[in-house]
Formats: C-alpha cells, structure tokens, sequence
C-alpha cells in the first residue's frame, strides 16, 4: 500500500484531547479500510504564518499513514467537514521515518542550548539602563539649574545684597 504524510492544523480554542480525537477518529476510519497509522506527532500549539478564520494560532498535529488511496480521500473528505480542522495537507511519500520530525528535533535542541549569558546592548543603547529621573525633561533642568549657579527659584526673585 502507498505511504503518507498527513499535517492538519486545528483551531487554537479546541484542547490536545480533542485534536488527539480527531487523530483517533482518522485511524479508526482508516483502520476500517485496510490501512492504519503509523506515526503520530503532536507539534504543539504554534503560531500562523497569517490569520485563518480569526486565528492566529493552531494545534498541530503530523500522522504518517499506510493507506489504500480511495481511504485516503475519504479521510480528506472528512477532514474538510470537521468544524475544528483549519488546514490540512496530505502527500505520498516513499517511506515514513520512524525518527522524530525536523520539527520536534529542533525544538528539544532549543531546550539544551540554555542560558547563553545576557543581552548585548542594542543598536542605539549604551545598555544602560535609564531611571525615572534620567528622563530629557529632568537632565535639561539640572542644566538649567547648573548654568545659574545652583541658585533656587526664589534666590532670583530678590536680588542679592538686598534683605526685604
């Protein structure tokens, strides 16, 4: 029988179990016509590349199928009705992996690199960071107050030399 790869994104409000269900419901109707599934893979909830249906998000899910190709349509024709279901893809592939996917062994090499030491300043920053009082307003006062001499307010308003 032909080999292959299924990817199906489903809403971001459905929980892991229900797309684990519609997952399930894929093997059981599969299974019912000679085939089966060979690989499962839940990818997480990802971000999309653009919004689909007021989504911005979506659960992923990659099932590696053994399969006669009318099943396959019809799994394709159920898949199009399922409400949950946002995008699917299936193609035919000589042979499925048994090893993780790109996808899963990416992610757990993101969780071994660790900490990699602090932040560089960026483009336009010292890496200073900068305080309420270090604000333009506060620093062109005490500019201000250095070009007069230190004098407050009120030492300008009565000359110097003479008391009221």
């Amino acid at each position: 029988m032909p080999l292959y790869e299924c990817v199906l994104i489903a809403r971001n409000d459905v929980t892991q179990q229900q797309v684990e269900a519609v997952a399930d419901q894929i093997a059981t109707q599969l299974e019912g016509d000679g085939g089966g599934v060979r690989k499962r893979e839940y990818w997480g909830l990802r971000s999309l590349a653009f919004r689909i249906n007021k989504n911005r998000k979506g659960h992923y899910m990659l099932l590696g199928l053994d399969a006669p190709p009318a099943s396959i349509t019809e799994m394709e024709r159920q898949l199009g009705l399922n409400e949950d279901v946002l995008r699917f893809l299936t193609i035919r592939v000589g042979a499925i992996e048994e090893a993780p996917s790109a996808i899963l062994t990416r992610r757990s090499d993101d969780r071994e690199r660790g900490f990699r030491g602090p932040k560089p300043a960026g483009r336009f920053d010292s890496g200073r960071r900068r305080g309420y009082d270090d604000r333009e307003e506060f620093r062109a006062r005490d500019r201000d107050q250095e070009f007069r001499g230190g004098r407050d307010e009120e030492e300008f308003r009565t000359p110097r030399g003479v008391e009221e």
